[in-house]
């Protein structure tokens, strides 16, 4: 996709007041290096960015996109929460591309003019689309992230309709052994044992839940919950998980985990497919902007630290 050229981006102006829209987004990470945009690489955000561009070319600066979560390549989203700002040249040229349906707001043309730029085909859709509450941040007012984690561990669960969002395990797994490892790690710790590690970035966090259920198909589904999570924690965690299942851990070692200083080599981290991002939590609208300063604050505390 094309952001226009530079003959179409038109002479400086005054922006003038800011429009939040908040975006549901949902997309098959099967194709992408992740969400952040890369040079050279096919992006989540990247993709959504240029339709944006083309939307916008004559209505510079172009919007970008603040995130969630940003997962990681090969992950897939049912849920992904971004936002953007849009000044009123840009809210007012949504409207002048064709004539709006009735009671059609900014928000609904937005993600009506996304959509058609991405085709119908695209593996990367905007789901949702409203005028953002005074205080909202899709990154820092979040309270939560929800992950599921889909393994097939028979012959019989392995659907090779579902092979793109569902990790197939060459032998059985336990489930009341994952159940087990699950919640030795529930609660508040320091998932360092569990993190890749990134310069200034706290590994605390607090995990809310982590269960597992099979369902009808067999399929055994992990579901994790927590305030946010770093680098490959999800995929770590349901890697260690996953190894009690098989027996070549406790669950009480994967409790002793969370004592250790850096990571672990005694799990693996499980391919990206399987995870799939499916909600994000925020407080009510009125505790929207509060939350928000308490997230920046402590990220800023932990980077300082």
């Amino acid at each position: 996709m094309s952001d226009g050229g530079a003959e179409d981006l038109g002479e400086p102006r005054e922006l003038g007041p800011l429009t939040r829209i908040r975006l549901g987004v949902a997309y098959d990470g099967t194709g992408f290096r992740g969400w952040t945009r890369q040079p050279g690489l096919r992006t989540v955000q990247g993709e959504l960015e240029a339709a944006l561009g083309t939307l916008f070319r004559r209505h510079p600066p172009l919007p970008s996109l603040t995130v969630a979560g940003r997962t990681d390549a090969g992950v897939h989203a049912a849920g992904q929460v971004a936002h953007l700002d849009l000044d009123a040249a840009q809210l007012a040229a949504l409207a002048a591309v064709r004539s709006p349906r009735p009671g059609m707001d900014s928000a609904k043309l937005l993600r009506r003019r996304i959509n058609g730029i991405l085709g119908s085909s695209s593996d990367v859709v905007v789901t949702s689309a409203v005028l953002a509450p005074a205080g909202f941040d899709a990154r820092f007012s979040a309270v939560w992230r929800r992950y599921k984690y889909r393994i097939a561990d028979t012959v019989e669960a392995r659907d090779p309709l579902q092979r793109h969002r569902t990790v197939w395990h060459p032998t059985a797994l336990d489930a009341a052994a994952l159940t087990e490892a699950a919640n030795a790690v529930v609660g508040l710790h320091d998932f360092a044992a569990f993190c890749k590690p990134r310069d200034e970035a706290t590994t605390i966090r607090t995990l809310q839940d982590f269960s597992w259920r099979r369902d009808d198909a067999g399929v055994l589904t992990a579901s994790l919950q927590a305030d946010a999570f770093c680098h490959s924690m999800v995929r770590s965690l349901v890697g260690a998980a996953v190894a009690v299942g098989e027996g070549r851990l406790t669950s009480a070692r994967m409790g002793e985990l969370l004592e250790a200083n850096g990571r672990s080599s005694e799990f693996i981290v499980m391919p990206a497919k399987g995870l799939t991002l499916l909600e994000v939590g925020y407080p009510a609208d009125e505790e929207l902007a509060a939350r928000a300063g308490q997230t920046r604050n402590r990220r800023l505390s932990a980077e300082l630290s």
